[in-house]
């Protein structure tokens, strides 16, 4: 038998009366057990559950082997190991040597709560005296789980020289779970290491169990085998079990939860009993960072309401409630042993000190920064919960911080968050980041093409052509995602043209228009659409004669619905419990046709305030914005907020702040904030544009929206708007604050 699981059901068994379940029995004598007690792979029974007896490594008798010595040699219950030495003593001089703070009473108390044996308290002093250093940062090189938990009681204690270890596969402050050759690492890490690919989906991942046939199951197909689920009594459907009540199984959906009246908000919701105020609140409120009405500091809301919130300190004034932090002396939530703020300052400089404790002169400006942020614990949470800690590890030892050091970084999120953080600091200079990005990219897809000669002549097309064009339109300013995405598809596109000339032994100088037809209806070509612009290039540059057709746009493709467009408005301008920023957002594209990639990019440069009026610049011209919305954009402006937690101070130039420290929201970000609203981006902006050009001129148009000439003359033509008689009209126009000399 392996399972104890096992045995333990058929003992069950066998109490209520089970006649014909076999009882386990004991592998020594064979007698039935009443109770397990394992030893290697079989059970025994406890006479026979003895210890081995083996020479004493004192004594020299052959005895029952109780312990073992720090040489790991046997020993007799009578000669146990260091018995003229009381382990906890040992344990309380080696902290104090490291922590003299810390009262001896206080480590004696930590090390009974972690082990009540005496010879495992041997062991725990044995490894701490021979290597002091597992308390101040390597305790992933310990030699038994222990000296983790004495470390956390250490902590928890209020001890300053104590640290928690990190991770060795992660570089990140979590609970160390199990040991990976010889070293102890986080939960996710020993996941990764027995990741394995799923029978059923193929994902690879650490096995849950294994099916009929010994092959691995991930825990999502695990929890869906037909076999783990049950008829649920709520629903009547067959499902996973989410809870199990006396009526029988209840799945998710079915589910009950606590139901509450929030304190704070007054909404009724899921929701908790803070331990702060003793009142129930929601989990939007709990999640929600507020301006404290007592103390001024930004913090996370714990009482009060939200036209007067309040942090923990101000709702809790009484000292004793709280816990002082030992370092700063601050009240308030202790976690670890220390403040949130204390605590990033002391993960910063593990991170960033040099071998002589000092912070690289590249660094001191993001270590500043980062230390006073008004959002200390999202920042600790950052600096233990991510790929970050591994970076500045690297960045320390570089001379310099530049631009070019963080691009030979692998690529990703956390290092482009990093670099945010550092612009935003002050560490590295500004710089168009879509830009940069485009530019590495086609450097990588040129040089990697095979044949040299279209090498050449894809490095002209895109550098010289696709890049130099797209410098002068931006005219210093950023470059936007979908910019960047359609030189990557055109650039794309001529890859795949030449490739397919290549492997019809063909060139551009070769090929006819009938091969050009071929390419144009092979059902296995790609990027053909995005191919005609090298096409056209190249003929333009008399590299080829051939022709490809241009797709010309004759209005829009979907159907113009005007009036669900001003229901939509209607509802934008009266409705209060959306958001600001949201209405801003979706009336901009309702009302001037503003995509999102344009809206994320307004400024408060783009914003004018006077003589009781609100102007807004989208164009050339400044557009005069009516009530309500000229209330809802004073409103965003005095109240806007990103999520960065560090680096904005409060000082974020962009009407619509995103995460990252000095960038706004993405385009796509609030697309999807626009279209949770129920509005669609592309047909509103078509609709609203459609409905503009045939009350407005097209040079009104383009001068006041911020659209290309062109693009507001096609969609004057498309919505038939006739304004030949414009300019007529306006010069008969009398201004009624001038009058006459007759009239006079």
């Amino acid at each position: 038998m392996v399972h104890r699981a096992i045995g333990d059901l058929l003992l069950a068994l066998r109490r209520i009366g089970a006649q014909r379940v076999s009882p386990p029995v004991c592998a020594g004598c064979g007698r039935a057990l009443r109770s397990l007690q394992r030893r290697g792979e079989h059970w025994y029974c406890a006479p026979c559950d003895k210890p081995p007896h083996r020479a004493c490594a004192s004594c020299g008798q052959t005895k029952a082997a109780v312990t073992l010595d720090r040489d790991g040699r046997p020993r007799c219950k009578h000669c146990p190991d260091d018995a003229d030495r009381d382990p906890l003593v040992v344990l309380a001089d080696v902290v104090a040597q490291l922590d003299p703070s810390l009262p001896a009473e206080t480590v004696t108390a930590a090390a009974r709560r972690v082990f009540t044996r005496p010879s495992k308290q041997r062991q725990l002093a044995w490894a701490v005296e021979d290597n002091p250093k597992l308390l101040s940062g390597q305790g992933a090189d310990a030699p038994l789980m222990g000296v983790l938990g004495l470390i956390d009681e250490l902590i928890a204690a209020g001890a300053q020289a104590i640290a928690r270890p990190v991770c060795p596969g992660c570089d990140r402050v979590m609970r160390l779970y199990r040991q990976i050759n010889g070293r102890w690492h986080c939960r996710k890490c020993v996941a990764k290491s027995r990741a394995r690919p799923c029978a059923r989906c193929g994902d690879i991942r650490e096995a849950a169990a294994r099916d009929e046939h010994g092959r691995p199951l991930c825990p999502t197909c695990y929890v869906s085998e037909p076999a783990n689920l049950e008829i649920c009594t709520g629903c009547g459907r067959r499902r996973r079990v989410g809870i199990r009540t006396p009526e029988g199984p209840l799945c998710e959906s079915c589910r009950p939860w606590k139901t509450v009246t929030c304190g704070i908000c007054g909404r009724r919701g899921p929701g908790l009993i803070s331990k702060t105020t003793g009142q129930p609140w929601c989990r939007a409120c709990k999640q929600r960072w507020i301006t404290c009405a007592g103390c001024g500091q930004t913090t996370r809301l714990r009482g009060g309401t939200l036209a007067e919130p309040l942090c923990s300190t101000c709702v809790r004034p009484d000292a004793d409630f709280w816990r002082s932090c030992p370092t700063c002396g601050q009240p308030g939530r202790i976690h670890a042993g220390r403040c949130a703020r204390c605590a990033i300052n002391r993960r910063l400089r593990e991170l960033l000190a040099a071998e002589d404790g000092q912070i690289p002169e590249h660094l001191q400006a993001f270590y500043q920064t980062v230390t006073a942020t008004s959002r200390p614990s999202t920042v600790e949470s950052w600096l233990n919960r991510s790929t970050t800690p591994a970076i500045l590890r690297e960045l320390r030892t570089r001379g310099e911080l530049t631009h070019e050091t963080l691009d030979a970084l692998p690529p990703g999120k956390p290092v482009e968050h990093l670099r945010s953080v550092f612009v935003a600091a002050g560490a590295l200079p500004h710089r168009d980041e879509q830009m940069s990005r485009l530019e590495r990219w086609m450097t990588q897809a040129i040089n990697e093409h095979p044949d040299p000669a279209h090498q050449q002549l894809l490095r002209s097309y895109g550098i010289w052509h696709l890049l130099r064009r797209l410098r002068r339109r931006v005219e210093g300013a950023e470059t936007t995602h979908n910019q960047l995405t359609t030189a990557r598809q055109h650039l794309r596109g001529a890859i795949a043209f030449l490739d397919w000339l290549t492997s019809h032994d063909l060139t551009l100088a070769t090929c006819g228009q009938p091969d050009l037809d071929r390419w144009l209806t092979d059902d296995n070509a790609t990027h053909r659409a995005e191919a005609g612009h090298f096409a056209r290039w190249a003929k333009k540059q008399k590299l080829t004669r051939l022709t490809y057709p241009a797709t010309r746009w004759d209005g829009p493709a979907r159907s113009i619905d005007t009036e669900t467009r001003w229901e939509q408005a209607r509802w934008l301008l009266h409705d209060t419990p959306v958001k600001p920023e949201d209405r801003v957002a979706g009336l901009l594209l309702l009302l001037y046709a503003q995509s999102p990639s344009t809206t994320s990019r307004l400024t408060l440069q783009h914003v004018e305030h006077h003589d009781h009026e609100v102007r807004l610049r989208l164009g050339r011209e400044p557009v005069v914005l009516p009530e309500p919305l000229a209330g809802l954009v004073l409103q965003l402006v005095a109240s806007r907020r990103g999520h960065a937690a560090i680096g904005d101070k409060g000082a974020s130039p962009w009407l619509f702040p995103g995460g990252q420290p000095g960038r706004p929201i993405s385009s796509y970000q609030l697309g999807q904030r626009l279209r949770q609203l129920g509005l669609q981006p592309g047909p509103t902006r078509s609709t609203a544009l459609f409905q503009l050009a045939t009350d407005l001129p097209a040079a009104v148009l383009a001068k006041t929206l911020g659209i290309h000439i062109s693009v507001a003359v096609a969609w004057q033509r498309a919505s038939s708007g006739d304004w030949m008689t414009y300019a007529a009209e306006v010069a008969r126009r009398q201004d009624p604050d001038e009058q006459c000399p007759d009239e006079q």
